[in-house]
């Protein structure tokens, strides 16, 4: 999977989102040494590490226990936007009493704030900050929903069966018994 993250940063990829998986047992959102030892440092990654939605929050299970440790780990291991949903005046609150008392350096404040700015400045938010909103009224159209369609129909997943000898799961029988779609996006073609 790596030879296309490393061509888009090589070809100056401006931010990447870090998911909500986990690897060795740490979570990506608290990986030091992923975002900021191998993507910034060996990788060379100049644009700024964002968060997913409440990344900080599903640091911990329950999510949103502990948060001030999670703030702490999720800064301190290189993420330097963060997606905050409905709490953000917790956030400013935690982040800035961390920083208040050197939790967090101001170094990795001024790190984060100089990649944002400078992502900003690339794409010329300064000198124009209101997007063009001459293309709002194509948004959700015909020729929008059909391009999610092609993306869909470019993307899908292969599986791979069983043993040979195992009574194979796929393809499935147009007449099969029940299949379980679970999740919390199973009836929602907008997520699907």
């Amino acid at each position: 999977h790596m030879p296309g993250y490393y061509n888009a940063i090589i070809n100056g990829v401006s931010t990447v989102m870090i998911s909500y998986s986990s690897w060795n047992g740490v979570k990506m959102h608290t990986n030091y040494d992923l975002i900021t030892g191998f993507l910034k440092n060996t990788l060379k990654f100049r644009g700024f590490v964002i968060s997913d939605w409440q990344g900080l929050d599903r640091i911990t299970s329950p999510p949103h226990a502990n948060y001030s440790h999670s703030v702490q780990l999720g800064i301190h291991a290189g993420i330097d936007m963060v997606m905050v949903p409905y709490n953000y005046t917790e956030f400013i609150d935690v982040l800035t009493y961390q920083v208040k008392n050197s939790i967090i350096p101001m170094s990795r404040i001024d790190d984060a704030v100089k990649r944002i700015l400078r992502v900003k400045f690339q794409m010329g938010l300064f000198e124009k900050p209101i997007a063009d909103t001459s293309f709002v009224h194509e948004l959700g159209s015909k020729g929008h929903r059909e391009l999610a369609r092609e993306a869909v129909r470019k993307s899908l997943v292969l599986l791979k069966n069983g043993a040979p000898d195992d009574k194979p799961v796929l393809p499935l029988p147009k007449k099969a018994p029940k299949v379980l779609v679970a999740g919390s996006h199973a009836d929602n073609l907008g997520y699907q």
